[in-house]
């Protein structure tokens, strides 16, 4: 164990531990410290107290001395000295025409450095800028860029609560934030009221991260399925955290819908909602609807058939009625049926063929779909053997005319091949056609 005092050299900056020695030192006290930077002006944040040395930073720097009366109006002077070289150094900037803002100037106690801080959105070749204040201030110069978060630390503010920066007024070191704090907090996660002055997540999201998650896991999440202690099931809707209770959405047997609110400890978990998926009251709910679309489905096609069957019933006699008088009706009206079709209709009905034949005005006898070249040899027969005992002429079947390619009928290819001209084969073609007729 070692003896050691904590000293802050900026307002709100990191507290480095220093060798007091013999001296007797306490929270507030100022002091002159040993840096790597020379000799640094410094105040106390933490007395005399002991520390593991596995804890210290090594190499552990000695206090010199307790800062006297000389040494705080030097200080104040130094202070005084900054915001000119801030102007300056501002002015310096915009002549040259650097995207940069400087944002704050810092003496070192022995005046051997002055150290300027910026911020920019990408990098910025200073070295002309640099050039210049050395010029001007004779002592050697440096320029330190920092982020969005250091810049609102350094130059201070009121944040949304109404109370001055966290990070300005007594956080030293900058902690990681997420938004997956601002989610457990049941907070908005609308940029606008979760960003700080910085344009970063508040800084605040931390404090209270602990205490959240530790409470969020004794209480169901949105869209679990639990039983209360009636018995009955129900989603979870909305969840407090602070006064532990839970609002449930409970279907009841007449498939109405209720919004309880019960305290978390009631509410004993069944199931998790599943990432894409309906919660399992959503589905219970949805197959009890299913069974009963299904059935009134069912109840309606036995109707349907129910009077379906009446109706056959009823009307049976008269559809046959109506059929008999359709085919009278339409026999009547085919044009010039001869004896001989009458006779040939006739045998058709007896056999059980229901089929009928008629005559087009060409004379040539059409049979129905079905038995077109299906006609067996018999029924030809009987109506060759029935044309001749009428006296009717055969009427010849016309010959279906077959599409010729010009020039004889011929292609191009065929006649290139075989080395016919249109003029030979038109003699031959005429010969044929002639003993065909």
């Amino acid at each position: 164990m070692a003896m050691v005092v904590g000293v802050r050299f900026r307002e709100i900056g990191k507290i480095y531990s220093f060798n007091p020695g013999e001296l007797r030192l306490h929270r507030g006290d100022h002091v002159i410290t040993e840096t790597s930077k020379g000799q640094e002006y410094g105040t106390v944040v933490l007395g005399n107290y002991e520390l593991c040395e596995g804890h210290i930073e090594q190499p552990l720097r000695t206090v010199l001395r307790k800062a006297t009366a000389e040494d705080e109006a030097r200080v104040q002077e130094l202070r005084t000295k900054e915001q000119e070289a801030l102007r300056i150094c501002r002015q310096k900037a915009i002549e040259r025409k650097l995207e940069m803002k400087i944002i704050s100037a810092e003496y070192a106690f022995d005046e051997s450095k002055l150290l300027f801080y910026f911020t920019a959105d990408g990098r910025v070749d200073f070295r002309d800028l640099v050039k210049d204040l050395a010029a001007v201030f004779h002592m050697r110069i440096e320029l330190r860029q920092v982020g969005v978060r250091d810049e609102t630390k350094i130059i201070g503010g009121m944040g949304p609560c109404g109370r001055p920066l966290c990070c300005h007024a007594w956080l030293s070191d900058f902690v990681p934030v997420s938004i997956k704090m601002a989610k457990e907090q049941n907070l908005s996660l609308n940029p606008q009221k979760i960003s700080g002055v910085c344009g970063r997540l508040m800084c605040c999201l931390k404090n209270e991260a602990d205490t959240y998650a530790y409470l969020n896991a004794q209480l169901p999440r949105r869209g679990d399925s639990v039983e209360l202690s009636e018995g009955e099931r129900g989603e979870v809707i909305e969840v407090n955290v602070l006064k532990q209770t839970v609002k449930v959405l409970v279907i009841l047997d007449d498939d109405e819908r209720e919004v309880r609110e019960v305290p978390a400890a009631e509410a004993v978990f069944i199931a998790h909602k599943k990432k894409g998926q309906p919660s399992q009251l959503k589905k219970d709910a949805m197959a009890k609807r299913e069974a009963m679309l299904q059935e009134s489905r069912e109840r309606a096609q036995r109707k349907e058939r129910a009077a379906e069957g009446s109706d056959r019933t009823e009307n049976g006699g008269t559809e046959s009625v109506r059929s008999e008088g359709g085919r009278s009706r339409r026999e009547r009206r085919r044009p010039g049926a001869s004896s001989g079709n009458a006779a040939l209709h006739e045998q058709q009905s007896e056999g059980g063929n229901a089929s009928e034949s008629r005559e087009n005005s060409g004379g040539r006898k059409r049979y129905p779909k079905e038995n077109r070249g299906g006609q067996n040899a018999e029924l030809r027969g009987n109506a060759a053997a029935e044309r001749a005992e009428s006296g009717e002429a055969a009427v010849p079947r016309p010959r279906r005319r077959r599409r010729r390619h010009p020039e004889g009928g011929q292609s191009a290819e065929t006649r290139v091949r075989t080395g016919e001209s249109a003029e030979e084969r038109r003699p031959q073609t005429q010969e044929k056609r002639e003993q065909h007729d």
